[in-house]
């Protein structure tokens, strides 16, 4: 989606780009194809991004340019909304598509009120265990770089955070949809699967898409290849 305005992309003091990252891509892969693009069009950049996408999430990324990359810290701490889908009678170990489905169940027995009550039970302040499929350090290596190798870190340590907000906006047995709005910190996977067990049949993330970070929205992203096509118009427009 293209904002109304073009996007700000050369400042001198850097840049805010708002990136709406396709399914797939890792946060990093985005990182590298916006340093590549000012590279090969002579306006070298640091560039780093604010608050990670998994793989299999869409939606809002926010990417710091130039000296605005010393001001991502303060992007980091807003509130994050999401809209998503969560696959109830189902687990996976990585609490979403990555990995394959087990203890499939039925789920045929839930009815609508009982959903939206434990999706309104779990708002408020709780504490929160990384899944082993995250980035979360430990001991040098990222969590998700041990989960694939088949390891498991029990001792992850809990973070508290805080759902302000969890609507159920629809639902098609076996599937929910949702809109939610967390804290810094907060994993939507995790809030899927607790969702689940919550119910009693299990659950995993089907499908997530970032909406908004603080006051920054999706509806003012551009797509990665926008964001290349407008460094290389900047860049040139500069040499003209």
């Amino acid at each position: 989606m293209t904002p109304q305005t073009p996007m700000p992309v050369l400042s001198e003091e850097g840049d805010y780009l708002l990136v709406d990252k396709p399914l797939d891509w890792t946060s990093f892969d985005v990182v590298a194809k916006i340093r590549g693009a000012y590279k090969r069009n002579g306006a070298k950049r640091k560039v780093g991004h604010c608050g990670t996408l998994d793989p299999k999430a869409t939606g809002l990324l926010i990417l710091a340019t130039g000296r605005k990359t010393k001001t991502i810290s303060s992007l980091e701490i807003l509130d994050k909304g999401y809209e998503g889908t969560i696959r109830l009678g189902a687990k996976t170990a990585s609490h979403d598509t990555e990995s394959e489905e087990y203890d499939i169940r039925d789920v045929s027995a839930l009815d609508e009120q009982t959903i939206r009550e434990a999706a309104a039970s779990m708002v408020g302040e709780r504490l929160q265990q990384p899944p082993m499929h995250s980035a979360v350090w430990h001991n040098g290596k990222r969590l998700y770089e041990l989960a694939r190798q088949g390891h498991e870190v029990k001792e992850r340590k809990a973070r508290r955070i805080e759902i302000h907000r969890f609507e159920i906006t629809g639902i098609e047995l076996p599937f929910v949809h949702f809109s939610i709005t967390v804290s810094k910190g907060a994993y939507i996977r995790v809030i899927a699967h607790e969702l689940g067990e919550l119910l009693g049949v299990g659950g995993y993330l089907s499908a997530l898409k970032r909406v908004s970070i603080g006051q920054y929205n999706l509806s003012e992203a551009m797509s990665v290849d926008a964001i290349v096509d407008e460094i290389a118009r900047a860049a040139s427009a500069i040499e003209e």
